[in-house]
């Protein structure tokens, strides 16, 4: 079988204006929740999307950690790639796609680290390897191989102990989303699509795209 056959028809749910919530932040912890309760492996899992000083996007999945009316808040090495490029380009984009469920769920926005009091105590709650990790590693950055990474996890282990500060590099970033769309999929690829922008008194305008 080609790749061009590859095809599934969806057929599992609907959504219709008068399904979502007039704050999409509330749609979204509405269809997070059933993400959740669907046991969709990962459901925090999403793709995050930046774009260089050349124009030239790239894109990774990274795990959200916290969503409330302020945005989409997740956290990741300043110096990695995207740090670098979201110093460039403060927009950036979300998707998260929960196949179980055939939804997906984009949003777009502006991207601002968030307090140190607040990267100090998320990183404070992780696992103490995930927080020697964070020091060890110079994201992104090339090394000659594997032997040479747990090497200095080592050194690092011994230098910090069981109670390693947060470094300078690594912290929080919230997107403050200005689009939300909300994708269900359906039969013969006429999907459900529902779109919110942010308009300039603050409150969202709703719509209906076609597929």
């Amino acid at each position: 079988m080609s790749i061009a056959d590859l095809r599934k028809d969806y057929s599992r749910a609907s959504l219709s204006e008068q399904d979502v919530f007039p704050n999409p932040i509330d749609q979204f912890s509405k269809w997070f929740a059933e993400a959740l309760a669907a046991e969709v492996p990962e459901a925090n899992a999403m793709s995050v999307s930046t774009v260089d000083a050349n124009g030239r996007p790239s894109s990774r999945i990274l795990l959200i950690k916290d969503v409330d009316q302020r945005g989409f808040t997740f956290f990741t090495n300043y110096e990695s790639r995207k740090g670098n490029e979201l110093q460039n380009n403060q927009y950036a984009a979300l998707l998260f796609y929960w196949i179980q469920l055939e939804r997906q769920v984009r949003i777009e926005g502006r991207v601002e680290r968030i307090s140190a009091d607040e990267s100090d105590a998320y990183f404070n709650s992780r696992p103490l390897k995930s927080r020697l990790a964070a020091i060890a590693s110079a994201q992104s950055r090339p090394i000659e191989n594997r032997e040479a990474m747990e090497r200095h996890y080592a050194e690092v282990q011994q230098q910090y102990g069981e109670q390693p500060v947060r470094p300078a590099h690594w912290g929080g970033y919230r997107l403050k989303p200005d689009y939300i769309e909300f994708w269900q999929g359906r039969p013969s690829r006429f999907h459900d699509r529902i779109a919110y922008r942010l308009q300039q008194d603050g409150t969202w305008q709703r719509q209906r795209l076609q597929p």
